[in-house]
Order: structure tokens, then sequence, then C-alpha cells
């Protein structure tokens, strides 16, 4: 291509000849504007990419057909190899899992059973919900949170009204493992923003459903009203426990690296101090309780045990009484049985190596897979995902979604696992988030299932009250299904996920922000202000949700209908910028990284990268509007634009 010319130079040179040939030109006494020569009709435009449109799968390598016997059977052989090697990673993924929760059970388990004590602010119940958050964020378990607040209803210290709103926090805090595991595939741009779309659609379901379903159990009690009918219609016995699949195959490893006593976090809870000296650590596996027939001294015969003889010896009256004792019989086996940390110090530990293999398998299961899903192979397993039902029964697929995510849920008995194992494959593409959808709402309801079941399975005494607390939870998300699921149009938390994700493949440090924000800072906000009196809640809470839903309408009504705003609201350029644009805190983040990165550590890597990324695509924006030479006479709000470049003829 010739070169450009640059502003400021003699007008009397013309433009290049794009012909090839001489050509002069005449001069006039008439002033002459002279055509533009561009080339842009030379420059060939990419074609806009839809970042959410799933990656073509394609074969690399040779064709079955063209390989010779060698070749087909050290294609299997491989094959057979990656495949047995994705079983193992995806085990120690599953394992690394169970390791982070006992990590934040030792960390804030103890913590947990504190801020369950407070009987006064669990009677509010916005202040239920933000504890049922940061317990089950704390512990990194929702069947954990459950059985504490089943203990605390079933001695009395907690009403079953009042552990409606904590069982919804919890809902809300399971979701933040997967959350965590979408932030680990920030390496490359649009895997992060489909995985971080595909972990934050349960987040924003889990949201949008306790914006409507608390207000309304606050004001009816219809969850409670419905649950009690339930139970008082059936004469429900106790039954067995549902059958922990996943840990029979976990437990082999996981129980070699540590056990914890989870009692004593309930018995924190239900106010026993004796519980407070104890480590969370387990130290003997096996006891055996031993029940004997002893001589005990009561204050006189009225006291004596009934059917027990009763006497006197110097004057102290003597009976007999069942006494039950529990017997050590053997210690357990873990890594830290005989340690003397604190527990504290042993949930650290674990913290950092659990999240350290999570993070190592997890980029070994994608890379894994992006090698393995290649050719017909994968072009099946992401039609059979993917594809719908034909028409009429296209509506079938979603729910038969739901019914497969339940399915699975039930059978790893954990819905952070199974909403985990899915958000890599939504990241490479191989699920899309709108198939991804309904696999996450049947999750919520396979992990209330397990949950009614284990509920059944407790003693008399314990059976109403937390069978009852389970199915809050189980009508908790069919009624949030029934809220975002059948009509297209109300499946808000697609939508919404997908605006978060464009949001964070951009600013890729945003989500760090987002999972700070909703999981940590917002809840402990909320319950420092319950904690200072319901009327500082009000006073403080409702200028701020006022404040929030008058920025979405004005949101709203700038891409909709932006005529019937006010000129100054049809944008927010009156604000100073760093309240409506991410860009000024963007550099802040990248200059205190990019110091970090030269002075500390390198852990920058993937901030650099993005902010190149960033420069890379920009400099395309600018070298296509440099590639043409503009006749100044035709075009004169050009000049006002620096990544034009045009010539003075």
């Amino acid at each position: 291509m010739a070169p450009r010319p640059e502003l400021g130079s003699d007008p009397a040179v013309p433009p290049p000849d794009l012909d090839g040939k001489d050509s002069k030109i005449t001069e006039s006494k008439d002033t002459l504007v002279l055509p533009a020569y561009s080339t842009v009709a030379l420059v060939d435009p990419e074609p806009e990419v839809d970042p959410w449109q799933l990656p073509e799968l394609q074969e690399s390598g040779p064709k079955w057909s063209e390989l010779d016997t060698k070749g087909k059977i050290f294609q299997v052989v491989t094959s057979v190899a990656r495949f047995c090697l994705l079983l193992g990673f995806l085990y120690m993924f599953v394992c690394s899992l169970d390791v982070l929760s006992s990590a934040f059970q030792l960390v804030g388990g103890k913590a947990a059973g504190d801020i369950f004590q407070d009987n006064v602010v669990l009677s509010n119940p916005v202040a239920g919900l933000v504890i049922g958050v940061l317990v089950t964020v704390l512990v990194q378990s929702s069947s954990t949170s459950s059985s504490i607040v089943v203990s605390m209803v079933s001695s009395g210290l907690l009403e079953v009204q009042s552990a409606v709103p904590i069982i919804m926090g919890a809902n809300i805090g399971t979701s933040v493992t997967n959350t965590i595991v979408a932030v680990m595939q920030a390496g490359d741009r649009n895997e992060f923003r489909r995985a971080f779309a595909g972990a934050t659609v349960h987040d924003f379901f889990n949201w949008l459903s306790v914006l409507v379903l608390l207000p309304l159990e606050v004001a009816t009690g219809v969850l409670y009203k419905l649950t009690k009918l339930l139970i008082d219609s059936f004469n429900i016995q106790t039954g067995q426990d549902a059958p922990d699949l996943l840990k029979v195959i976990t437990e082999p490893l996981t129980k070699n690296i540590i056990e914890l006593d989870s009692s004593v976090i309930s018995d924190i809870a239900i106010g026993d101090p004796s519980a407070r000296n104890k480590s969370l650590i387990k130290t003997w596996c096996k006891k055996q309780k031993i029940t004997n027939l002893v001589n005990i001294t009561v204050p006189s015969e009225a006291n004596c045990t009934i059917g027990a003889p009763c006497w006197e010896i110097n004057n102290e009256t003597w009976t007999q009484q069942n006494v039950t004792e529990t017997v050590n019989i053997a210690k357990c086996t873990h890594l830290f049985v005989s340690t003397d940390l604190p527990d504290l110090a042993v949930g650290l530990i674990l913290l950092a190596l659990s999240l350290l293999v999570l993070c190592t398998c997890l980029i070994l299961i994608v890379k894994l897979l992006n090698s393995m899903l290649k050719g017909q192979v994968a072009v099946a397993i992401k039609k059979v995902l993917n594809t719908d039902f034909p028409f009429p029964f296209a509506w079938v697929t979603g729910y038969l979604a739901i019914l497969v995510g339940a399915g699975m849920t039930f059978i790893v008995q954990s819905s952070s696992v199974f909403t985990s194992a899915i958000t890599p494959l939504v990241g490479i593409g191989v699920i899309s988030i709108e198939r991804a959808y309904p696999l996450t709402l049947g999750s919520n309801i396979g992990t209330t299932t397990t949950a009614i079941l284990a509920a059944m399975a407790s003693p008399g005494e314990k059976l109403a009250n937390s069978l009852q607390i389970s199915l809050c939870h189980f009508f908790f998300n069919i009624f949030g299904i029934l809220l975002w699921y059948p009509i297209p149009i109300t499946r808000v938390p697609i939508r919404l996920a997908k605006a978060l994700g464009d949001r964070t493949a951009k600013y890729r440090w945003f989500a760090i922000v987002y999972l700070i924000l909703c999981f940590f800072v917002m809840p402990l906000l909320v319950l420092g202000l319950s904690i200072a009196g319901w009327q500082v809640l009000v006073g403080v809470g409702v200028p701020i949700v006022a404040l929030l839903i008058f920025v979405l309408v004005v949101n709203i009504m700038q891409t909709r209908c932006p005529h019937f705003l006010v000129p100054m609201l049809r944008s927010w350029d009156f604000l100073p910028k760093p309240l409506h644009s991410l860009k000024p805190w963007d550099r802040v983040v990248t200059s205190v990284m990019g110091f970090c990165g030269a002075h500390c550590c390198c852990c920058c890597k993937c901030c650099k990268k993005g902010k190149a990324d960033g420069e890379n695509d920009e400099g395309l924006e600018k070298k296509k509007g440099l590639e043409m030479y503009d006749n100044p006479a035709l075009c004169v709000e050009d000049e006002k634009i620096q990544t034009i470049s045009g010539t003075h003829l």
C-alpha cells in the first residue's frame, strides 16, 4: 500500500495513483473539489462474532479412515489414556471440593455457631437471610447449615417460621463454590465470559427468587403453612438415610487427610458452653456407648429412681441409676490426628492446599476436554446436550434437563459438586448457558430431595421439624422455578448472567469484586445494621433500595423509551465518570496489579494479558480508521476524530 501523507504536509502533493498510471491535475480558476481516494474497499472488514455463540469443534488431526493400523491403535490407546486421566483429575477435583469445605469449617465453623446464637437477630427475616448466606459461605455446605438450623429448632431455640429465611440464605450461599471455580478460568477471555455467566446464573436465580418469595413469606407465611399442612396430613415414620454414593468414592482419600466433628458447631449454636473449648478435628473415629447400673446418692427417698431399690447408709440415701459413658476405642488415621496446631492454622493450611489442587485439576480438566472434544464425537456430544426436541415438543427439552440435573445431584449428593463440574463445560463451549440454566435449576431440586430423605432418617423428636424445614427448602426452589423458567420472557437470570459475563470478560478483576460484594460485604453490612436495630436497618436500607430501583428503571427507559425521560437523564454523562463507568477503576486496578507484578510477584499476568488484548482490539480499530484518504471538503467532522488522519488535497 502507498505511504500516507501526514497532516500539514504540502497540499500540492496529489494522493497516490491507485490505478498505477500517471495522472495530471489541470489547474482551473474555479475551486476544484477533488474526489476522495479511499482504500477502505480493499480492506476486508472482519465479520462481527457473537461472543455467546458456541465455538465450532473441528477435527485437527487426520481422519480415522486415513490412519493405518498402527495409527489407529495409537489413537485408541491415547484416547483411553486421556479418558482415564480425565476421570482421575475429576476425582481429585471432587476430593479438593470436600477438603475445601472442611477447611472453611475449621476457619469459620465456630464463628458460624456464634452467629446462630443471637435469637433476637434471627427473628428478623432479613437478618436471618444474610446469616444463612454467611454461615453457608463459611462452612461451604448448605447441608451443614441446614443441620444446624434443625438442631436449633428441635431444641426450642428457634421457631420454624424464623428458620425459613435462613434456609433461603443457605440456598444462596451454596452457589459461591461454582462461582469460585469459574474465576479459575480467567485465562481465556471468551471461556471466562461463558464460564462466569454459567456460574452466576445460579446466583441470579437464587437472589431473584428471594426478592419475590421472602416478602411473600413474611406477609403470608405461605411456605410455613403449606409444609405444616403436609406434615400434619401424613403420618410420616422415621426411615433410613439417603445413600451417599459420592462419599463412598471420595472418603478413602479425604478421611486420610482430615475428619471433622460437625456436631461441635451445632453444640455451640444451641449454647453448650463446653463445646467452645472442643476442637473440630476428630481424634477418635470409633466410639462406643456403654450403659451401666451404678449406685448414686440422692437427697431423699422421693428422688429415688422409679423401680430401682432405695436404701439408707449412714444417714445417706442411695439408689441405682443407669449411667451412659462413651468409651474411645480406635483413633482416626488422618494427617492431623495428633497435631498441636489450632483449628485456624490447620484450616488455613488445608485451604491453601485444596485451592491449589482445585485450580490445577480444573486447568488440566479443561485442557484435556479441549483435546478430546474434537471431530465427530464432539459434534455428537454437543448436539445431544444443546439440541431441542422437534416441534411441537421443543419445550419438553428444558424440563428434561431439569430432571437430569436433579437426578445427577441426587447421585453425587451435592449441588456444589454438580454445578462446579458443569461450569468448565460451559466455559469451553460444550454446554450452552441456555442449557446450563435448567440443569442448575434441577440441581437445586436434587439437593433438597436428598435433604428430605436425610430428614426422614432423623430421630422421632426431630423428625417433624427437620422434615418441615427440608420441605420449605424444596418448595422454595419449586416456586422459584415457576417464577423464572416456564415462560421464556421470564428467564431473566440468563440475561443478567450474560450481561455480567460481558462485563467480567472486559474487566476480569470485577469478578473478584462481585464475589466479595455479594457473598461477604453486603451480607455483613446487612447483619451489622440488623444488630443495630430494625429502625437503623429500615432507615439505611430503604433509601438504598429506592435508589437502586430508580437506577434500574432509568437504565431500562434509556434503552427502550428515552424520549420519556428528561434530557439530563437520557445518559449518565452528567455524573463523574467513576460513578457510571469501570474504565477509571480499571486503570487504577491495572496500575496496582502492575506494580504488584513488578515488585512483589508474578500473579498479575492475567490482568496484563487482558489489558494487552484490549489494546490490540483498539489498535485494530485504529488501523481500520487510518486506511483511507479523505477529502477534507467532504468530511468536516472527521477532523475532530483522532483515529482518522486525512490529507489536505
